[in-house]
């Protein structure tokens, strides 16, 4: 790493907003939210392929399963003052 490269990097991570865990679970809501915001481009990109149309449409429905399980997760954590 060259110099400059080390003294941009040199205090990153000293401050820490919340627990590795708390982040670690905000941060996975935001890529499913991502992903799940696609789903329903993708089923009308399948239209008349009935076995792609559903891969999508069962994805998305385990995409918002994972989803609504991580909000609970994050609530228990606020509730906890874990957050």
């Amino acid at each position: 790493m060259t110099l400059a490269a080390e003294r941009e990097l040199a205090h990153m991570g000293e401050t820490c907003g919340c627990s590795d865990h708390d982040h670690d679970l905000v941060h996975e809501l935001s890529r499913r939210l991502d992903a799940l915001w696609r789903y329903d481009q993708y089923i009308a990109n399948a239209e008349w392929r009935t076995d792609l149309r559903q891969f999508w449409c069962d994805a998305k429905a385990l995409e918002q399963q994972a989803i609504q399980r991580l909000k609970e997760l994050i609530a228990t954590e606020v509730r906890n003052e874990c957050f």
